[in-house]
């Protein structure tokens, strides 16, 4: 059984072919839900009956209450407070049905069967249609930047001050754009860079994380817990049959950070010390500035991206890398 909130959910009217029977079913997570009363008002039995048969669809293993029962909010009618009820979804209301009368049973089924198809088909659509018209905002925004950078730079009083609000609008279209890319599953896979990386040593690295040491009051920082520290280093340096397996800059850089900050190869200070090794990496591969002369992730964005890495799942590292990359490339 899950909890759950559906006082967001539509509410779609059944009326039996007779049209002795009115209910208001809630229509959430692409089904129908109706409390032990309602099926006990569309059968025409007493609720007791209605909850001996969920109780042996349950026994049984016909239906798993995981699955299909909810404990949904809803409002009071008379004093408009919020209550929690047992609801129950199509695939119990029918295997109820099919016990109490199956007429009634199926009638019940192909409305809603109809009411689910129609809202599917609304939903894609609506979906679609709000796909599209963002996709053009993005579109349209980028073309207005894009004017705003060229007007800039041409009446600007000064080369310095129009050189500077361009960084800003360029900086902004890049975020845009790698938005789009992930919505859309377009994150670059491979670095742009394809030349021989410098290779850094576990000693010069740990040079650089020295350096860190006055700035930090804890006494166990950078203190090593094991040698994966040198793995970490090497992996991305790796070939296999003369090949190397990461052979970008912008891949060896994504992997180095991605390997030191989940490796925890020290008692503290691990996500410093794997964006410090990172920034690092490349600064001695020339990768750290761009055009502009400015960082090509900057502060902000290297926080956030050494804390995605930090709380995500190992099954989640290509995505990881992927988003790592695309920042790069997109300098």
């Amino acid at each position: 059984m899950q909890e759950d909130n559906i006082s967001k959910g539509e509410i779609v009217i059944y009326t039996s072919a007779d049209g002795k029977i009115t209910l208001d079913a809630k229509l959430e997570n692409d089904t129908i839900w109706l409390t032990q009363e309602q099926m006990a008002t569309l059968f025409n039995v007493n609720r007791p009956a209605i909850t001996k048969h969920i109780n042996n669809i349950y026994k049984t293993d016909e239906l798993d209450m995981l699955s299909t029962c909810s404990i949904l909010e809803h409002m009071g009618t008379e004093n408009k407070q919020s209550y929690y009820t047992k609801y129950y979804n199509l695939d119990m209301i029918v295997a109820v049905g099919y016990r109490v009368t199956s007429k009634i049973a199926t009638q019940f089924r192909k409305w809603a069967t109809n009411v689910l198809k129609d809202y599917l088909v609304k939903g894609y659509a609506l979906n679609n249609r709000v796909v599209l018209e963002q996709q053009e905002k993005l579109r349209s925004l980028q073309q207005v930047v894009e004017l705003l950078n060229r007007s800039i730079t041409n009446q600007a009083e000064t080369i310095g001050q129009a050189q500077d609000i361009s960084k800003i609008l360029h900086q902004f279209v890049k975020g845009l754009n790698l938005l789009d890319d992930f919505d859309h599953k377009k994150l670059d896979t491979i670095g742009i860079t394809k030349k021989e990386a410098v290779y850094i040593s576990q000693d010069e690295f740990l040079s650089v994380v020295d350096k860190m040491k006055g700035d930090f009051a804890s006494e166990v920082f950078a203190q090593p817990k094991d040698e994966s520290f040198n793995s970490s280093i090497n992996q991305i340096y790796q070939t296999f049959d003369d090949n190397e397996l990461y052979p970008s800059l912008e891949e060896k850089a994504s992997m180095l950070l991605y390997f030191i900050v989940k490796n925890h190869s020290f008692l503290d200070g691990n996500k410093r010390i794997g964006a410090s090794c990172f920034l690092y990496f490349l600064d001695k591969n020339g990768l750290l500035y761009d055009d502009f002369g400015q960082t090509i992730i900057d502060d902000a964005t290297l926080f956030a991206l050494t804390l995605l890495i930090a709380e995500s799942e190992p099954s989640e590292m290509e995505t990881i890398k992927k988003v790592t990359i695309s920042i790069l490339n997109r300098r």
